[in-house]
C-alpha cells in the first residue's frame, strides 16, 4: 500500500485516537506491530495518518490495546476500510488543503455548532457574497481559485440540506449581519438567504446582539463538529494563517464550555430571526 502523501485531518485524527489507546496500555509502536504480525514500522505509519487500516485490524488492534469502550471501537471502525472519495477530493490541489479538511470535518459530523463573529458561516453564504470576499484577499487570488473557491464553499451547504440534515446551530454576532460584503444589494441578499436557512427544521440560529456585551471566543470564529462517538470530535478555528484543528480532550471540553457561554448570551431563535429581519430592512 502506497503512503499516502498528505493525510486529512480526519486520517491523522484516527491515527491519533489509535495512538491514544496504545499509550493508554504503556505499549510501544513496535510491540504493538509484533503483536499484530505487522511490520515495525506499520503502526507509527498508521498513528500518523500516513496508511489506513481494515476493520479487522482495527477491531484486533482495539483488543491488543485493552480497549474496554465497544462504542468507541465500532465509532473508530466507521472510519477504516473504504477508499471511495469525497466530493471535495475534486478540489485537492487546486484550493488550500484545509478548505477540504473543513468539508470532510462537516460531511461526517452529527451535529455541528459554529460561532461567527465577523462573516455569515460558510454553510449559508450566497454566491455572490462567498465571491466578494474572496475577492477581498491580498494579494488578489488568481480568477480561477476565485471560482474553485466559491464553488466549494457552496457545495458545503448539502450538510444541512440533504435528508436528513444534520442538527446545525449557527451563532452569529451583529456585526456580521450589518457587514455589507459585496455592497447593500448582495449583503440584503445574503441576510434574506440567511433568514430561509433559519426556517430548516434542523437549523437553530442565535444572534448575539451589540448589547450582549463581552463574551468567550469574541475575537474569532469557530466550529464545533460532533461525531458519533464524543471522544472523536474535533473542533477548527479559523486563523490568519488557516484553519487550526483541536481534538484533545481537553481542548474539547473548553471548547463545549464557551460554546455555551456564547449561546447563553445570543437572543433566542425568534429574536435572533427579529433582530435580522430589522437590519434587512435598512439595506
Amino acid at each position: 500500500m502506497a503512503p499516502r502523501q498528505v493525510p486529512t485531518v480526519r486520517q491523522r485524527r484516527f491515527g491519533t485516537e489509535l495512538r491514544r489507546l496504545r499509550e493508554a496500555v504503556g505499549m510501544t509502536a513496535p510491540v504493538a506491530a509484533e503483536r499484530l504480525g505487522a511490520d515495525r514500522t506499520m503502526i507509527s505509519n498508521i498513528e500518523a495518518g500516513r496508511f489506513g487500516i481494515s476493520e479487522e485490524r482495527l477491531r484486533r488492534l482495539a483488543s491488543i490495546y485493552e480497549c474496554d469502550d465497544p462504542a468507541l471501537v465500532d465509532a473508530l471502525a466507521a472510519m477504516t476500510g473504504g477508499r471511495s472519495k469525497g466530493w471535495w477530493d475534486e478540489y485537492r490541489g487546486k484550493i488550500p488543503p484545509d478548505f477540504l479538511d473543513v468539508a470532510e470535518l462537516e460531511h461526517h459530523a452529527t451535529s455541528l455548532r459554529t460561532l461567527q463573529t465577523v462573516h455569515i458561516p460558510g454553510l449559508f453564504q450566497t454566491e455572490d457574497h462567498a465571491r466578494a470576499l474572496f475577492d477581498l484577499y491580498i494579494p488578489a487570488l488568481p480568477r480561477l481559485e476565485v471560482e474553485l473557491r466559491v464553488a466549494h464553499r457552496l457545495a458545503r451547504h448539502d450538510v444541512v440540506a440533504r435528508e436528513p440534515g444534520i442538527p446545525y446551530v449557527a451563532t452569529i454576532h451583529e456585526t456580521a449581519l450589518r457587514m455589507q460584503i459585496g455592497g447593500r444589494k448582495t449583503a440584503k441578499a445574503q441576510l434574506s438567504h440567511l433568514l430561509e436557512e433559519s426556517e430548516r427544521p434542523n437549523v437553530r440560529m442565535l444572534v448575539i446582539p451589540f448589547d450582549a456585551g463581552g463574551f468567550p471566543m469574541a475575537e474569532g470564529s469557530m466550529i464545533y463538529a460532533s461525531a458519533s462517538n464524543p471522544q472523536l470530535d474535533t473542533v477548527e478555528v479559523d486563523s490568519p494563517v488557516g484553519a487550526i484543528f483541536f481534538d484533545s480532550p481537553t481542548h474539547l471540553a473548553n471548547f463545549r464550555r464557551r460554546m455555551d457561554c456564547v449561546e447563553e448570551v445570543a437572543l433566542n431563535p425568534k429574536k435572533s430571526r427579529d433582530l435580522t429581519l430589522s437590519i434587512a430592512a435598512t439595506l
